[in-house]
């Protein structure tokens, strides 16, 4: 019995998943694909960077989603006078009971929008790398659990843009997906234009997931099975990268100055299982991983000035990787 009602949890939390992009997109036009991912990062544990010009509903897609699984949320708008005090919070000095006492940062949510991420100084990026790794911030000498559950969507402009910074290698690592958030189609502006220029458009949004559901929901996704076939393939994928010439993929090599970490196995892995479980099935297919293979790897391989030069991508790097790495049954 118990068996059976698990199941038919499992299929009601599969529908509300389905159901969540509708609900989003009462407010949000398009951007289904940038719900997805953040879903997949939200229902993996995993942290996601999304890359797009302003202005394309970034901030309002994830304060909306936000609102509809039920979770606190923050925002916090990077600049380069931002201090690690302003991220994670302090000690002040009550005058009344002549003692310092803790003031919690706006870090202390369920979910934290790091807005613009690189135009903050390195001190900062620090201080958000270490909640994102450890889930813990030390204010004094007193080290706090952050909420659970627990998860940065941070935002950055692309790079040649004025006022930016490339983040670290390092701390680029440390996000499970890289999202390329687009313009919108000419439809969806036009959408957009017709909801954001009536001052009365006030949906009311159904909260669909609660805490307790995201916290089943990670432990479903973990019991989806992958095949050993499956797994030497993530892992010849994620090699394919560091020694492209080995894999025939000369080409590629002469652009490529860094390969993939084993993060990326890691990541490809549990995203994987979260697309399967997205689809309904137990069990993960070839399809699911080439799916999420550009989101996982896209900014864990580093390109050359050459690749620059050329007008070579990453995401074309990939393709060549999908392409030519041999599934072995």
């Amino acid at each position: 019995m118990e068996e059976l009602v698990s199941a038919e949890l499992k299929k009601e939390h599969q529908d509300k998943i389905n159901r969540v992009a509708a609900e989003v997109g009462k407010i949000v036009v398009g951007q289904e694909y940038m719900v997805n991912r953040l879903m997949v990062g939200l229902f993996t544990n995993g942290h996601i960077l999304l890359e797009g010009v302003p202005g394309i509903a970034k901030t309002l897609t994830v304060n909306t989603l936000a609102n509809v699984l039920h979770l606190d949320f923050q925002r916090i708008q990077f600049t380069p006078d931002l201090l690690p005090a302003d991220l994670i919070g302090t000690m002040i000095y009550n005058q009344k009971k002549a003692e310092f006492e803790v003031k919690k940062g706006p870090i202390f949510a369920n979910v934290v929008l790091a807005d613009e991420v690189n135009r903050a100084p390195a001190k900062v990026q620090s201080a958000l790398l270490e909640a994102m790794q450890e889930k813990t911030v030390t204010i004094g000498e007193t080290s706090y659990k952050l909420d659970r559950p627990f998860l940065v969507l941070a935002t950055q402009n692309p790079v040649d843009q004025e006022g930016t910074y490339s983040l670290p290698e390092a701390q680029i690592d440390r996000f499970m997906l890289k999202v390329k958030v687009d313009y919108p189609t000419k439809d969806e502006e036009l959408e957009v234009m017709r909801r954001m220029a009536n001052m009365n458009f006030q949906p009311n949004l159904e909260t669909l997931l609660t805490k307790e559901d995201i916290f089943s929901i990670r432990e479903e996704v973990n019991q989806v099975t992958i095949s050993e076939s499956l797994e030497k393939y993530i892992i010849e994928l994620v090699f394919a990268t560091r020694s492209p010439k080995e894999y025939g993929l000369s080409d590629e090599a002469y652009y490529m100055q860094f390969g993939a970490s084993p993060r990326a196995s890691i990541n490809l892995n549990l995203a994987a299982k979260a697309i399967a479980f997205f689809n309904q099935r137990d069990y993960v297919l070839p399809e699911d991983i080439k799916e999420i293979a550009s989101d996982v790897l896209n900014h864990r391989i580093i390109l050359n000035y050459e690749a620059e030069a050329d007008g070579i991508t990453t995401e074309q790097i990939i393709e060549k990787l999908l392409k030519k790495i041999p599934i072995n049954h």
